[in-house]
């Protein structure tokens, strides 16, 4: 496995794709692979002649759903919310929402109609509640999602400005109808807020952080973690990287409003290890229990309406994984059918990623976790995730 993951530093990383890179993978939560490569500053703000070290913090992006996902499952467990919990029933904002019929009017607004399928919190979080992300870049519904800064890591607006935003565009289509990845797991961290009346980054610390000992992840920077946070990088399609965020002027320095529970954490690599460990665990680790066995089955089970995978239910681009074989679980995509799948793993194999290129996956037959680390978007400039993947089965025994 060592010289298949080399090889992938020295096709990405020397090959001018990522401004660094870190590989990591357990089995049986045993490390068997832990390799950094590259520089994880552009000049001279971080010490050791910026090379990238294990102790390095990422901006995790949408590997913040499974997260916030299991928070939500630890208060199903404790009664106080579930599935078919109607959305509106906690945030009645949303009782008066309207759909979008397809066609603008002729100043080139949304024409909308009343929505008679009210959103349940099953929607959200299987992405079937009808709302959008403003990167899917399809239709005049996404530039309105763009227009109004609606699934930004940085909300300008307050938890409650925010459920009213929201609440204020139509929705793509009725709920339950279809899957269409979106900024509904940002509304289901404001829902949790309103059921706990408490903030998200409370509600998360209280209940999966702090248990797991998961020190170094969080919305906001602490300035003793700013030496540590790498630069971020974007790049123009054509291969030209610029800086999108430098980590020691970094916006995660500064506390919000209100957290994106979609896209909003930093994390570590051995942070977020701990929490697949927990996972593999079947909701334990260290004799802590998080989850329930069945909760953590739930969130590796596929959600797609009518059981098919990503390619015959889903709706628009999708760059965290490819789509055929591949289901939805709760948080993250699962392997359905490994023939069909373009993507190394087992049967059931639950994965995802960020929009900064960060992945992870998790093999519960092989008791495999992986996990590669960068900061590069968007993600689906590079097919880094599954090579890392591929990597990493062919240098299994």
């Amino acid at each position: 496995m060592d010289s298949a993951l080399r090889g992938l530093i020295s096709t990405y990383v020397e090959g001018g794709r990522v401004p660094h890179l870190h590989c990591f993978v357990s089995v049986d939560g045993t490390p068997v692979a832990d390799i950094c490569a590259g520089r994880s500053r552009a000049d001279g703000e971080a010490p050791h002649d910026h090379v990238l070290d294990k102790n390095a913090l990422y901006r995790i992006a949408s590997m913040s759903k499974p997260i916030v996902v299991a928070a939500f499952l630890t208060m199903v467990e404790e009664g106080r919310v579930s599935f078919g919990t109607l959305l509106e029933a906690v945030l009645p904002e949303f009782a008066q929402v309207e759909r979008w019929t397809g066609r603008v009017d002729d100043e080139g607004q949304l024409i909308g109609v009343p929505n008679e399928m009210p959103m349940t919190m099953y929607d959200l979080l299987r992405h079937s509640a009808g709302l959008s992300y403003s990167f899917h870049a399809q239709t005049p519904l996404d530039r309105l999602y763009a227009e109004r800064y609606l699934d930004t890591f940085h909300q300008r607006r307050n938890s409650a400005e925010y459920v009213q935003a929201l609440a204020d565009v139509p929705l793509a289509f009725a709920p339950g109808e279809r899957f269409h990845y979106s900024a509904s797991i940002d509304l289901l961290g404001l829902a949790m807020e309103r059921i706990a009346d408490q903030p998200l980054d409370d509600i998360l610390a209280q209940r999966i952080l702090q248990p797991l000992g998961m020190n170094d992840t969080g919305f906001v920077l602490r300035p003793d973690q700013v030496g540590r946070l790498t630069d971020a990088w974007q790049t123009d399609g054509a291969g030209a990287l610029t800086l999108y965020d430098r980590g020691q002027q970094s916006r995660w320095r500064v506390a919000q409003k209100c957290y994106s529970a979609g896209g909003g954490l930093l994390s570590s690599t051995s942070d977020y290890h701990r929490f697949l460990l927990m996972l593999l665990g079947g909701g334990t680790l260290d004799g802590v229990r998080i989850l329930s066995p069945e909760s953590v089955d739930n969130m590796m089970a596929n959600h797609l309406p009518g059981g098919g995978d990503l390619e015959s239910a889903g709706s628009g681009p999708l760059s965290e994984t490819s789509l055929p074989g591949i289901g939805m679980g709760l948080g993250g995509a699962v392997i359905i059918n490994t023939h069909q799948a373009r993507a190394a793993g087992s049967q059931g194999t639950y994965f995802w990623g960020g929009i900064l290129s960060t992945g992870f996956f998790l093999d519960r037959s092989r008791s495999i976790i992986g996990l590669v680390m960068t900061q590069m978007m968007p993600s689906g400039a590079a097919n880094l995730r599954e090579d890392f993947r591929t990597a990493v089965y062919s240098g299994l025994d």
